[in-house]
C-alpha cells in the first residue's frame, strides 16, 4: 500500500484545487491552455506558493543524462506536478504521461487539470504514487 502524503503535499494539493476552481469560476471553459496556466500560476503566486512553469527536466537512463527529457507544465514547490489541459476529450495517454513524470522525478503527487469542462470538479484528476 502507498504511504501517506506529507503534510506539505496535502496542503499543496488543496491549494492547487482551490486555484483551479478560482480560475475556472472566473474564466469558464473554452480558452487556450496557456491562458489557464498563466492565471493558475498567478493564483498560486497570490497564495505565496512557489512554482515553475514549463520546466524542462533531463532524463537519466543507463547512467547517462539526456536533455531531451520531460517538460512539466507547472511544478509546484518542487513537490507536485500539474499538467494543464483545455480539451473537449482527455486522452488516456496524458494520464499515463503524468504517472511517468511522477515516477521519473521521484515525486508522489500530480494533478491533471482540464479547464474545458462545464464543472471544474469533473476536470480535476489526482494521482498519487
Amino acid at each position: 500500500m502507498y504511504s501517506q502524503l506529507s503534510e506539505r503535499e496535502e496542503f499543496l494539493g488543496k491549494e492547487i484545487v482551490d486555484a483551479a476552481y478560482k480560475v475556472h469560476k472566473e474564466l469558464g471553459p473554452g480558452l487556450l491552455e496557456k491562458i489557464y496556466e498563466a492565471c493558475f500560476c498567478y493564483e498560486l503566486e497570490k497564495k505565496g506558493i512557489p512554482y515553475k512553469r514549463q520546466v524542462n527536466l533531463p532524463i537519466y537512463y543507463d547512467g547517462r543524462k539526456f536533455d531531451e527529457g520531460l517538460t512539466l507544465d507547472v511544478w509546484v514547490d518542487d513537490l507536485v506536478i500539474c499538467e494543464l489541459k483545455s480539451r473537449e476529450v482527455l486522452n488516456p495517454l496524458w494520464q499515463a504521461q503524468l504517472k511517468s513524470h511522477l515516477k521519473l522525478t521521484n515525486l508522489r503527487l500530480g494533478y491533471l487539470i482540464n479547464f474545458n469542462v462545464p464543472i471544474i470538479k469533473d476536470g480535476i484528476k489526482r494521482f498519487i504514487l
